[in-house]
């Protein structure tokens, strides 16, 4: 069943920290504070137009939401719970802190019907975290996981490689750590370089150098590989390019592509076909993974000219390719990237 979010943004209301990366008004696209009749319309406009067979979560993003005052936590949620009730919406999500989430806070949330509950984890190691503001350690981040976990909540994490003091190591071992906490799902966020904030006067004061495009392809490629062959549900990578996003002068330096996800499936099969070392590649497989195999801007067919050649099967699955009539299913050529060290 197809799965739909009914986006409420609630700003930076309630974080309490203002980290180094952080202009939470350019980043959800809200200044104001949202209040419970803004709620009801926008649920109300949703339902209108979604799909009557799908599920569907009321997502709470943006803020910090559990570092709101409780008062307002309930109010938000008890006008969310009728339409649980009613069936008319399956559950609640929500984004928030590690360091602000408790026994306490939890029973609160199962009682109103959240359902997913997703950390802004942003690193694993200390440093990075020391280095970006982030105000807490992960150990933190181990204790809030296994805490959701046992409530039964889905539980999503969202990490920023490229955060200042990272590495391709720090992040990759970031990446490691989070598979052994097996979250549901993953969000990945390079790192981009907002206006009015910390990071941008470490820029221009020379005292941050962001990724460009390039290394943030090379960095992230490993972590997305690692986390869907631990069967991690990749749900975002890259921000979404809003409009307030795109506006000039709102990023000012950094790995921004409004497609950076299929920008990395460009160098997956690129990747993987070239270390095939064959003479001639005749392709066949179902015609949605055409786009990837030929790559963004046609890049891995200018590569090899005259040498590809693909032909769509739609009788195959999505998960398999067929090369020079050897067939390869998505994991093995995960694998064989990871194997063959072509990071």
């Amino acid at each position: 069943m197809k799965h739909y979010n009914i986006p409420i943004f609630i700003s930076h209301f309630g974080c309490p920290h203002t980290c180094v990366f952080c202009n939470q008004v350019k980043i959800n696209g809200r200044e104001t504070d949202v209040t419970c009749s803004d709620i009801k319309k926008k649920i109300e406009e949703h339902l209108e137009i979604l799909p009557k067979n799908s599920e569907k979560e009321v997502a709470f993003f943006g803020g910090t939401f559990t570092g709101i005052d409780k008062r307002i936590q309930e109010e938000y949620l008890a006008t969310v719970k009728p339409y649980i009730d009613s069936g008319f919406v399956d559950g609640i999500r929500l984004s928030t802190r590690p360091d602000y989430i408790n026994e306490k806070i939890l029973d609160l949330l199962l009682k109103y019907g959240v359902t997913t509950i997703e950390l802004g984890v942003q690193s694993m190691d200390d440093e990075v975290l020391s280095q970006s503001e982030r105000g807490y350690k992960s150990d933190i981040v181990e204790a809030a996981s296994t805490l959701i976990k046992s409530y039964g909540f889905k539980l999503g994490i969202q990490v920023m490689p490229g955060l200042p003091g990272s590495t391709n190591q720090t992040d990759y071992k970031t990446a490691e750590k989070i598979v052994k906490i097996k979250p549901d799902m993953v969000r990945i966020y390079p790192t981009l370089v907002i206006n009015n904030t910390k990071l941008e006067k470490m820029y221009y004061d020379k005292e941050y150098n962001p990724m460009d495009l390039e290394e943030a392809v090379d960095r992230v490629l490993p972590i997305m590989v690692l986390f869907e062959l631990n069967n991690i549900n990749i749900i975002r990578v890259g921000l979404q390019p809003s409009d307030d996003l795109c506006e000039e002068g709102v990023i000012k330096a950094g790995p921004f592509h409004p497609a950076f996800k299929e920008t990395i499936e460009t160098e997956i099969y690129g990747r993987f076909l070239r270390s095939l070392n064959l003479e001639t590649l005749d392709i066949v497989t179902h015609e949605k993974n055409i786009s990837k195999i030929v790559g963004m801007k046609k890049k891995n067919r200018l590569y090899f000219g005259e040498k590809m050649n693909i032909k769509n099967d739609n009788n195959l699955s999505l998960e398999k390719v067929v090369i020079n009539k050897v067939e390869y299913t998505r994991k093995e050529i995960l694998n064989k990237i990871l194997e063959s060290g072509i990071l």
